[in-house]
Parts: C-alpha cells; sequence; structure tokens
C-alpha cells in the first residue's frame, strides 16, 4: 500500500534523527524547503511536523525554527544525549553571513542561471590538454610522498619564471604553494597578525565576505575607491606600528572590476614603506585582462619587503586543482610553510605536478590567450544585454578585465528583494550587501560563467523584475 506523502516526510526526518544526522538541537529545513523537496504543498508538510512533534522528537523554538528535540535513544531512557549543536557556536572561526551560505549552496545548482559565480565555464575548460597534461605527469609518476614544505621545487621554480615575465623576481625560496588563494589568507591570518589589528580594504570588498581574518580576532577598515583604485588618503592609522596591514585587489577588483591606475600604484607603495604599512597583493585575476595588459604589480615595485603576494590558477585554469602561492621575504615563508605542514602536511603533490607542466609550457600562455578572447565576447554580451534592458533602471561602469560589472541599481528597488524573486526564477546573483556596500543597491553580474544565452536572459528577468514591481 502507497504510503501518504505526509508520512514520507516523517520517515525522512525520523531517519535523519536516528543515524544522528540531525542531531539534538539541529534546525530542520523551512517548511517551504521542504514542501519544495518532497513536491507537496505547505499543509502536508504541517501534518507532519505536527505528528514528530506529537511524537515528541521536534518543536517550535522562537527566533530558531523548528529543531530536533529528542531521539529514540532520550525517548526510551533518561540519559541525555550529548547535544552536539551547542558546541557550533563555540569554535573560533566564525560562520559566513546566511546570505554567503545561501549562495555558496545554490553555486552547486546547476539547474540555475549562474550570473553570480567567478569562475570560468565549463566551454574554456581546456579538457583536451588537461587529460595530455595528467597523462603526461602520470607515466612520469614513481611512488610519492609528501612535498618539501615550501612544495614541489618544480613548480616553484615554474611560478618563479611566471612571475619574471609579469615584473616580479622571486627565487623558488621565497614562494610557498597553498590550496589557493584563500589558504593563503587563512596562513596569514593566523600566522603573522596580532588580536586586535586592523586590516585596511577596499569597500566594498570581496574579503567581507569571508570572516578569515574576524574569526582572529581582527577588525576590518574600509577604504573607498576612485575610478582610479583605493583612495590612499583615505586609510588612517593608529600610531601603534605593526597592527595594522593592508589588503588589496589592484587589478581587476572583486566586486567592482577597478583597475588601479599606475600612478595610483606607485602612490600607494611608496606610502606604505614610509608608514610601514605591510600589504597583501591578491592579484588573482592579472591574466584575464580584455583590453590591454594591466600596469605591473605592487610587488614588482616593493624592494623592501612589504607586499605579501598572492597568485592561483583558479580563476584562469582550474579551480579543482586548488594550486595557488604566496611571495614574499624568506623569513615570512618559512614562518607560514611551517604553518601549512601543520594543517595539511602540503597541497597535492599531483596538482603539483600537472600545475607545473601546464607553467613550464606553452600550453598555459596559449590556454589564457583563448580565455581572454572568449571573455571580451562575453563581456560584449552581457554589456548589449544590460543596455538593452536595464538601462532604465540601473548604471554600471565597463570593466577592462576580469569576470565582473557591479551594477547600481536606481531607487527605489531594493536588491534585497531582487536577490529573493531572482532566485526564485532560478537565476542567482551576488548582493552587494555581502561584500559591505550598506547602500543595499548594488550587484555583482559574472560574465564568466553563465553561457551567451543564460546572460542575456538571466539579464532579461532581472529588468522584468524591477519593471513589474
Amino acid at each position: 500500500m502507497k504510503k501518504p506523502k505526509y508520512q514520507l516526510i516523517v520517515d525522512f526526518i525520523k531517519e535523519k534523527i536516528s543515524i544522528g544526522e540531525w542531531a539534538i538541537g539541529s534546525q530542520i529545513p523551512s517548511q517551504r524547503n521542504l514542501a519544495k523537496l518532497f513536491e507537496v504543498n505547505r499543509s502536508t508538510v504541517i501534518t507532519a511536523l505536527e505528528e514528530l512533534m506529537a511524537e515528541g522528537l521536534i518543536e517550535g523554538r522562537a527566533g530558531k525554527g523548528t529543531v530536533v528535540t529528542n531521539n529514540t535513544w532520550t525517548l526510551m531512557g533518561n540519559q541525555l544525549s550529548t547535544n552536539w549543536n551547542e558546541n557550533v557556536s563555540l569554535g573560533i572561526h566564525k560562520p559566513s553571513v546566511s546570505t554567503v551560505q545561501e549562495i555558496n549552496e545554490a553555486e552547486s545548482n546547476n539547474n540555475l542561471i549562474q550570473l553570480g559565480k567567478g569562475e570560468l565555464s565549463p566551454d574554456m575548460f581546456p579538457l583536451e590538454e588537461m587529460k595530455s597534461i595528467v597523462q603526461k605527469v602520470s607515466n612520469q609518476l614513481t611512488s610519492f610522498g609528501y612535498e618539501k614544505p615550501k612544495g614541489n621545487i618544480k613548480l616553484r621554480q615554474a611560478i618563479s619564471d611566471y612571475l619574471k615575465v609579469r615584473g616580479i623576481n622571486a627565487s623558488p625560496s621565497s614562494i610557498l604553494v597553498v590550496s589557493g588563494a584563500l589558504q593563503a589568507l587563512h596562513l596569514i591570518s593566523i600566522g603573522l597578525l596580532k588580536k586586535g589589528s586592523t586590516v585596511f580594504l577596499e569597500v566594498p570588498s570581496y574579503l567581507y565576505s569571508l570572516t578569515v581574518f574576524q574569526s582572529m580576532g581582527m577588525d576590518l577598515k574600509g577604504v573607498p575607491m576612485d575610478s582610479k583604485g583605493l583612495m590612499i588618503d583615505s586609510i588612517y592609522q593608529t600610531k601603534e606600528k605593526g597592527k595594522n596591514i593592508l589588503y588589496t585587489i589592484p587589478t581587476f577588483h572583486n566586486p567592482t572590476g577597478i583597475l588601479m591606475e599606475e600612478k595610483r600604484r606607485e602612490e600607494l607603495i611608496e606610502y606604505c614603506v614610509r608608514e610601514q604599512l605591510p600589504v597583501i597583493e591578491d592579484d588573482v585575476y592579472r591574466d584575464l585582462w580584455i583590453d590591454n595588459p594591466p600596469p605591473e604589480p605592487l610587488k614588482a615595485m616593493d624592494f623592501h619587503g612589504n607586499v605579501l603576494y598572492l597568485g592561483s590558477l583558479s580563476k584562469t585554469l582550474s579551480p579543482g586543482l586548488r594550486i595557488g602561492w604566496i611571495v614574499g621575504t624568506e623569513s615570512v615563508i618559512n614562518r607560514l610553510a611551517d604553518l601549512k605542514m601543520q594543517l595539511d602536511y602540503g597541497s597535492s603533490t599531483l596538482s603539483q605536478l600537472v600545475a607545473a607542466e601546464w607553467l613550464s609550457s606553452d600550453l598555459y600562455d596559449l590556454h589564457v590567450g583563448n580565455v581572454r578572447e572568449k571573455l571580451c565576447i562575453r563581456r560584449r554580451t552581457a554589456l548589449d544585454a544590460l543596455d538593452k534592458y536595464l538601462g532604465l533602471y540601473a548604471t554600471w561602469e565597463i570593466p577592462k578585465g576580469g569576470f565582473f560589472i557591479w551594477i547600481r541599481i536606481k531607487s527605489p528597488f531594493k536588491v534585497k528583494r531582487l536577490f529573493e524573486k531572482a532566485l526564485a526564477k532560478g537565476i542567482l546573483i551576488n548582493p552587494g550587501s555581502i561584500y559591505a556596500e550598506h547602500s543595499g543597491q548594488f550587484i555583482r553580474i559574472s560574465y564568466g560563467f553563465a553561457s551567451l544565452d543564460n546572460i542575456k536572459k538571466g539579464i532579461f528577468e532581472l529588468s522584468e523584475i524591477i519593471k513589474n514591481q
């Protein structure tokens, strides 16, 4: 006999509780999400939840939704089960804000039009070349163990050669291989900065969507930008040296797409050296220029070891390789290498060898050249659609590279409502609020991932939502 639909929901929740996946104190999915999951109406979900409440397994709590209060064992006996959820908030690392968590979850949904995703479309992935390189590396493999603390020497030499073309002279001993630029930030936060330090950064900034520095007890202090980049005169330091640092994305800034001009870079380096303000330069978008090559990195102008330079293959080749690097003075790199060994004992040897093959051959430069041509087409497609559909409702600047267009939605339509309505229509955008844009009127659109048709369709649907408010 076929079970009623509400009973399927009851059985599903009971199984989650009984096998320990939903521990006591866990918040269960909302009625809306359960209705969507089981393709039923809300009344069916309510019937299921009322039965579980009657059995004493769940209860509704003000401000927390519906939570698990018991399991089979606690109902049978007098002993209380361990409530792991009491420990969830005890860890030192802060959780992502709810909107960021929602975006992270939605980015894995292939049914959505991904207008927020900051990575290359699968149709730009060099599959045949990657297969060839992986096969070449595999044929050369012997048994392999842990790598050196700073990373595979062949890869570090390839990175050194790659950086020299871009104006940075860095020997392999001053390079640390990391599992993406995000790990680099984590290592810096736990290894180089004091609790109570101030991290200056552009506002808005991608870094605000993370909790890397705040979790270590540091404050983020926004510095405004203009069309030429970060406004140096707005950096106000405290008297105490050694407690401040500057984080910047000077090349195709995330989320605004702004390219810091050369003169501003020179002035920034001069200021930071004079004021003894260390710099973290996040340069992961450098190779994604469209119109013209960008000015040299800040690191190329650094003759005092003042700049920690971050690079990565995640934006240009493949995020799945999890290969990035930090360049700095050897004492700093030695410190961070020791911390990385304590955390994960080194990045994947196979990924490092594959990355070394890409960087030490002509294939990488050929690939990024192809990527730039396709990004040019994608940018044009996005800008044409914006002009056609959103010209009455928004303003924006044309980025010279990278993935992103920073769009200001004209009042009175609120971006929070746009984000929610767009997601309900199958379109994912990134609201400016996650980057500390407090006016609430900005969104970040990416032209890097969605298909050309979906870019046009997504922007059209956004205009329809605004038009029919």
